[in-house]
């Protein structure tokens, strides 16, 4: 894994896979990514009627050792309860800031040997690093998410083990003689499983996966397959200044365990959240993008968190951090580039 001449972007260890097979790349979180191969329209359907694999080693993992001492420091860091889980699961968690806000949503990969995988976001390893402590082995490894309904039959098919991984599972498996951990876990809204590889065998993990008939696949088809399973993306509806609460993400705090931010979470739930995370479904092909003014009644109530046209659903919709009053049902105006667009604010997924 190296960094980019001159413009200081790091690389994935399958970089050079991506550019002979032509895809083109651009900036994420401080790395050079594939953003797409044959467009993002083809991969997104890809994904949802059969399997895709993403490059998405630009994610941290921060490696703490097997322990009692290692459990108490995630429970009382983290807003998940590590203990409802064991060795061999994974679990979607929060590190908050003292005022709850979300300094950054997380992984944990819980592996069988006991050892805890904290995978953060491609640009919070090292603010993750300040308050849990752990090694840093990012450099060591690449992540492949291979996700979308035939995807484990499809890997299974060459790699037998692969098939016995269920969802929120951790297990250790040999890939062509190579030792990798392979999570059923992914940010597509649907099935499939996401596999940490040792760097020098990413090349040829990746080569094998597509020869099982999986698409390769950017991270644009990446953004719009989470956006249409309405799931949130750090930076835009969660962050410092949002708080789980108001993303819907309740169920991911634990209010009986003292993680940081523990005494804002109680006071917002007491009082309730003053904004809620509600999706904005058009009628219209017409993209509405992060930051687009929202309207009700001609007043500006809040900003497009997310959003873009989703083939899958022929329309635009988006996300975006609503009033709390403001029911589902209601129809307010997106203002794309001078001209309201309406919008029925829905219930999120757009899919289930």
């Amino acid at each position: 894994m190296t960094t980019a001449t001159g413009d200081d972007l790091r690389l994935s260890p399958l970089d050079a896979m991506h550019r002979a097979a032509g895809a083109k790349m651009a900036p994420f979180g401080g790395w050079d990514m594939p953003l797409e191969y044959s467009g993002a329209v083809a991969e997104h359907q890809a994904c949802r009627d059969d399997a895709a694999a993403f490059d998405v080693s630009h994610l941290g993992t921060v490696a703490l050792p097997a322990g009692d001492d290692t459990v108490e420091l995630v429970r009382s860091t983290l807003t998940n309860d590590i203990t409802r889980i064991a060795p061999g699961r994974a679990q979607y968690t929060h590190l908050l800031d003292e005022h709850g806000g979300v300094v950054d949503d997380i992984i944990i990969w819980w592996l069988p040997s006991g050892e805890m995988h904290i995978m953060p976001n491609a640009s919070n390893t090292s603010r993750v690093i300040e308050v849990i402590g752990g090694i840093d082995i990012t450099e060591s490894r690449a992540v492949i998410a291979v996700q979308g309904p035939a995807a484990k039959d499809r890997l299974s098919a060459r790699w037998p083990a692969i098939a016995d991984v269920g969802r929120f599972r951790v297990h250790a498996c040999d890939l062509d003689g190579t030792e990798c951990h392979v999570a059923g876990t992914g940010y597509t809204g649907g099935p499939g499983v996401e596999i940490a590889v040792p760097a020098d065998a990413a090349p040829a993990i990746w080569a094998s996966i597509l020869d099982c008939g999986v698409t390769p696949a950017g991270l644009a088809a990446r953004d719009t397959l989470r956006l249409e399973a309405g799931l949130p993306l750090h930076g835009n509806e969660i962050g410092p200044d949002i708080t789980p609460l108001q993303a819907g993400l309740g169920w991911v705090v634990a209010m009986d365990t003292p993680f940081i931010g523990r005494e804002a979470i109680m006071a917002e739930s007491a009082d309730g959240p003053h904004r809620v995370l509600r999706g904005l479904d058009t009628t219209q092909r017409r993209p509405i993008r992060h930051g687009y003014d929202i309207l009700h009644n001609g007043v500006v109530i809040a900003q497009v968190t997310s959003g873009n046209y989703v083939a899958s659903l022929g329309r635009a919709v988006g996300m975006a951090l609503l009033p709390a009053g403001l029911a589902v049902g209601a129809t307010v105006d997106v203002r794309v580039r001078g001209t309201d667009v309406p919008a029925t604010v829905v219930d999120l997924p757009f899919t289930t």
